[in-house]
């Protein structure tokens, strides 16, 4: 068969890519239609005439060539009847087999060579996008020619070495092709369509309208940063899990025929080279789709926190996706395609995923040693939740001595994302106990600090679990318990009884307490002093009851700092009404009974001028007091009703003992400036922030 052989056929289809141990050789007619060649497959069929075996295998091998000689060989065997296969000699046919199978076995290669030598002509073709069945028709040659690699004969070997290096050079080819060309395209809707139900809390919605900013994150009272994970976390939405086909089903037996080839001829290394290179490469665009950027520590060290706050978000949605669909849908096209070896499977795999995890490792040990401040706090706790998450389910992926190392590389990766987390707590500690700022709010209302804490720590309690199992080895021997505590027995016991995180948010919260305690001191009006720390823990104690929070610190905590509030408005009263009290107490000027002025001329003045002292202290509290805030409206109720208890019945009851005395003088309105009910009405003015006079405006 040494005709010139003409270039196999082009066309548009792809050929199926299925092995076989068949060879149906396709050759063009121009070599079937040489006399030679007919006269020479004749012969070989005659020869093998005798030997059922092997003609089979021939006629199997010829049959493949052209119509004529599959004619050639019906012609020849005829389908033997019963009696003629009881004649044939058993003996004689077994003499015959052997040379008869390896004259068959020659020709075979003879064909399966030259059909890989005639593609080897034509680079620019591509054997699966021929028509009809050539990519099957060029598997089997080259399953004949690694077969023939082991040949006795050196020079048949020696052929077979140089058709089979062909033909893996073309298959290298064809595989990158297919991979390239099959590959399904990802956007980024298509990457996040699996997390779309995912609601994760963050630190974006603190407060900002305080002047306390140590890292300006928002939120607002009443809903909570909290409330929208808390909901998710309540309503169980369960995670919409969906692998991905990263190459087309229709090309993934194909690729599966050729790696099977490649991996039979011993070209493993040089199948795992350009197998690995073109999935790493589309596996950094889908991480380029997500926007899990590749940058070192340096450059995330210099981002702003704006913009390293969205890339952290990305990257929590990113791991997700990344695991649960891209890395689960590569390890099972790497089962697919390179089933034939269970250790290039798995080598390729890792090989093939050794940038993405890179650079998500990358990313996270970066953020891990970023400058501690409490706005990262939220989104390191995602992350560090979201690798702790996929781990489990990346050990399903990466496992053996292949993956062993990256299951590794991400643990400590995990490691040091919890050490960041109890840094950045320690961190906020400090800011708790240094915060210096000197500025009184003017009108003793709720600190900003005091908005910003008990917000952020509201937020904390949503990752509550993942903080138990972080501060169990560290928040419980360092809580300085004597910071809100007074060490009794019953405080040592409450303090045991609380988890790792009850006892780290006791413990800031002490520091919070401690900050506000000196602020107070700010103010020269020991009232005010009063009204402030009462809106604060307040606030605080609000903050626990209606969160999570409350269930953490539990009743005896509550009970405490409402102890502490019932405190300072006793103090209050005291120190802002008993200069104003003590000017209606009977000094026994008179008799009220008897209408009587007294003995003395001078009784009159004294009533007069206690009076007077009395217009004088109410007027200047009701000046101050009415520009004073309590935000809280029962709070500021019961205070309303205190001073009232106290204040209204003794004027009452000077008014009507010694208002006689004043009454018929002249200008006695100058002294009895007040009925009962004005004070009344006066008193209902006190801590609304305004002045008093816009209060009344407001009110006719």
């Amino acid at each position: 068969m040494s005709a010139p052989l003409s270039p196999p056929p082009q066309g548009q289809g792809a050929g199926e890519g299925g092995g076989g141990g068949g060879l149906p050789v396709p050759v063009p007619a121009a070599v079937v239609g040489d006399d030679k060649v007919l006269a020479a497959a004749q012969h070989i069929v005659k020869s093998l005439a005798t030997s059922k075996n092997a003609a089979d295998d021939m006629i199997r091998i010829l049959s493949g060539f052209d119509h004529r000689l599959s004619s050639i060989t019906s012609d020849l065997f005829p389908s033997p009847g019963p009696a003629a296969a009881s004649d044939s000699d058993p003996e004689a046919s077994a003499d015959r087999e052997a040379p008869d199978a390896a004259a068959a076995s020659l020709a075979a290669f003879d064909a399966a060579e030259q059909l890989i030598h005639l593609w080897d002509t034509t680079p620019e073709a591509l054997v699966f996008e021929a028509p009809e069945d050539d990519a099957g028709h060029y598997l089997a040659a080259v399953d004949v020619a690694v077969d023939h690699l082991a040949s006795s004969s050196p020079a048949v070997s020696g052929r077979a070495g140089v058709a089979v290096q062909l033909a893996m050079a073309r298959l290298e080819d064809e595989l990158r092709h297919l991979m390239l060309r099959h590959a399904v395209p990802l956007d980024a809707s298509g990457l996040f369509c699996s997390l779309r139900r995912l609601s994760l809390g963050s630190m974006d919605d603190l407060d900002t309208s305080s002047e306390f900013d140590p890292a300006t994150p928002h939120s607002q009272d009443g809903g909570g940063p909290d409330t929208a994970r808390s909901a998710s976390i309540a309503g169980n939405n369960p995670f919409d899990d969906q692998v991905f086909d990263l190459v087309r089903q229709e090309a993934v037996d194909e690729l599966r025929a050729i790696a099977d080839r490649m991996v039979r001829a011993g070209y493993a290394s040089e199948l795992a080279q350009v197998y690995c290179a073109i999935r790493r490469d589309l596996l950094d665009e889908c991480l380029n789709v997500l926007g899990v950027e590749r940058l070192s520590i340096d450059e995330v060290q210099r981002v702003e926190w704006k913009h390293l706050n969205d890339k952290m978000k990305k990257w929590v949605h990113g791991v997700k996706t990344v695991v649960r669909s891209l890395l689960t849908g590569e390890r099972r096209l790497c089962d697919q395609v390179l089933a034939a070896s269970d250790e290039l499977r798995d080598e390729c795999f890792v090989e093939s995923t050794k940038g993405c995890i890179m650079q998500i490792r990358n990313f996270g040990d970066a953020v891990a040693v970023c400058t501690r401040s409490p706005e990262k706090l939220s989104r390191i706790l995602d992350m560090y939740e979201a690798l702790a998450e996929v781990i489990p389910e990346l050990k399903e992926l990466f496992f053996g001595s292949y993956g062993d190392d990256v299951i590794h590389d991400l643990e400590g990766v995990l490691e040091r994302l919890g050490d960041a987390v109890k840094g950045t707590l320690l961190e906020f500690g400090k800011v708790l106990q240094q915060e210096s700022s000197r500025r009184p709010m003017m009108a003793g209302e709720i600190h900003p600090m005091t908005r910003y804490v008990m917000n952020y720590l509201r937020l904390l309690v949503v990752y509550s679990d993942t903080l138990d199992t972080l501060l169990d080895d560290s928040g419980a021997g360092d809580v300085d318990h004597n910071a809100s505590h007074n060490g009794t027995d019953e405080d040592e016991e409450y303090l045991k009884s609380l988890t790792p995180l009850g006892r780290r948010m006791v413990k800031l919260i002490s520091y919070l307490e401690a900050n506000l305690n000196e602020k107070s001191k700010l103010y020269e009006d020991a009232a005010l002093q009063c009204i402030f720390s009462m809106n604060n823990t307040l606030y605080i104690v609000q903050k626990v009851k209606d969160s999570e929070l409350g269930r953490i610190l539990g009743d005896h905590w509550i009970r405490r700092r409402r102890g502490k509030i019932r405190q300072n408005s006793k103090s209050y009263l005291r120190v802002s009404w008993t200069r104003v009290l003590s000017y209606l107490r009977d000094d026994g000027h008179g008799s009220s009974g008897s209408g009587s002025f007294g003995s003395s001329g001078s009784s009159s003045s004294r009533i007069k001028e206690k009076f007077k002292n009395f217009n004088l202290a109410f007027d200047e509290i009701y000046r101050s007091q009415t520009l004073w805030k309590v935000p809280d409206p029962q709070l500021r109720e019961e205070l309303k009703i205190s001073i009232s208890e106290n204040v209204i019945p003794a004027y009452r009851a000077f008014t009507g003992r010694y208002g006689s005395l004043v009454d018929s003088g002249r200008n006695s309105g100058k002294y009895i400036k007040y009925t009962p009910e004005d004070l009344e009405n006066h008193l209902s003015d006190l801590f609304e922030g305004s002045p008093g006079s816009a209060n009344h405006s407001r009110r006719r």
